[in-house]
């Protein structure tokens, strides 16, 4: 791990694997967990089980048609008991987004009425949300507020954000079977009479944070890489004061702050084809849609020239 003070680096996706981002993690969704079921497993049809977090990192990365081309026939956000008598299930797939607690793991092989009924038990490292083809977020939006404000200074809010910004991070590495080497921003003080706050040691100790949860990895995810493949750079705002007031006049920024999106939806209301009222239809902004790749980082001046063009 290094410390830096003023640099910058790329960001190098996959090594020689030249699958998306985004495309990465839904092969992990549909192939890895999925598809990994009818090894051993008779039945064609299953039941897909999420808790509410997960439900949003596979809407990010898959669509529906691919889930249930996989066999899941329903979906569920409320989990079983496994002390159902006769068992609803005949077997669970267990697949936990985050590393499980080595307590769990040791309670569930002492229940044998509970291990007969494990088919899998794994974990797959994949916390975040692919927003895009080379984009992802750690979702948490509270953290400007939890890591810099003045009640930030001895909050337990702090280290909670800090340590669960580190771990989704550090899945996303676990996605892409890469190790980073981690470069940091060193909090530099004024002068010897300036006292370092925590506020300025947010980008040291979510380096350490990510690089504890990347040497984890090395000993417990097979094939993952033993010395480091690629750059992360950890900075805050400080090295960029002037962007946060500046406004993004790109298609995609100017959609997001005016039409009241949820997520990557859209909801328009249009006239009804029966002259009642107004039918409401969502828009799907994603990368399937060949107009929004072509229209998304363009300028919204030049957006307005090709939709133009496009119409005439």
């Amino acid at each position: 791990m290094s410390m830096d003070s003023d640099s910058s680096s790329s960001f190098p996706f996959g090594g020689a694997d030249q699958r998306s981002f985004r495309q990465i993690t839904r092969d992990r969704l549909l192939f890895e967990m999925l598809r990994s079921t009818r090894k051993s497993s008779k039945s064609t049809w299953k039941v897909l089980i999420m808790d509410k977090f997960t439900v949003k990192v596979m809407s990010f990365s898959c669509k529906m048609a691919d889930i249930t081309e996989e066999g899941v026939s329903l979906f569920a956000y409320s989990c079983p008991t496994c002390q159902e008598k006769p068992p609803l299930y005949k077997k669970a797939y267990v697949f936990f987004s985050s590393p499980v607690q080595r307590e769990l793991v040791a309670h569930i092989k002492k229940d044998s009425t509970v291990l007969t009924r494990i088919g899998a038990l794994s974990e797959m490292n994949l916390e975040y949300f692919a927003i895009d083809s080379q984009g992802f977020i750690t979702d948490n939006d509270k953290a400007l507020e939890e890591l810099f404000s003045e009640s930030a200074e001895g909050s337990h809010k702090y280290n909670a954000c800090l340590n669960m910004m580190a771990t989704r991070i550090a899945t996303v590495f676990a996605s892409m079977r890469e190790f980073p080497r981690v470069h940091y921003r060193v909090a530099r003080t004024i002068d010897a009479s300036t006292l370092t706050t925590l506020r300025d040691l947010v980008p040291t100790k979510l380096a350490a944070s990510v690089w504890n949860c990347l040497s984890r990895y090395k000993s417990t995810i097979p094939e993952f890489p033993q010395t480091e493949t690629c750059e992360l750079l950890i900075v805050d705002r400080s090295i960029d004061q002037i962007a946060p007031i500046i406004h993004e006049w790109v298609y995609d920024a100017m959609c997001h702050d005016l039409l009241c999106m949820d997520g990557n939806k859209y909801v328009q209301e249009v006239p009804s084809k029966n002259g009642s009222a107004n039918e409401r239809k969502e828009v799907l902004l994603e990368d399937h849609d060949p107009v929004w790749l072509e229209l998304r980082h363009a300028h919204i001046a030049d957006v307005r020239l090709m939709y133009g063009c496009m119409k005439r």
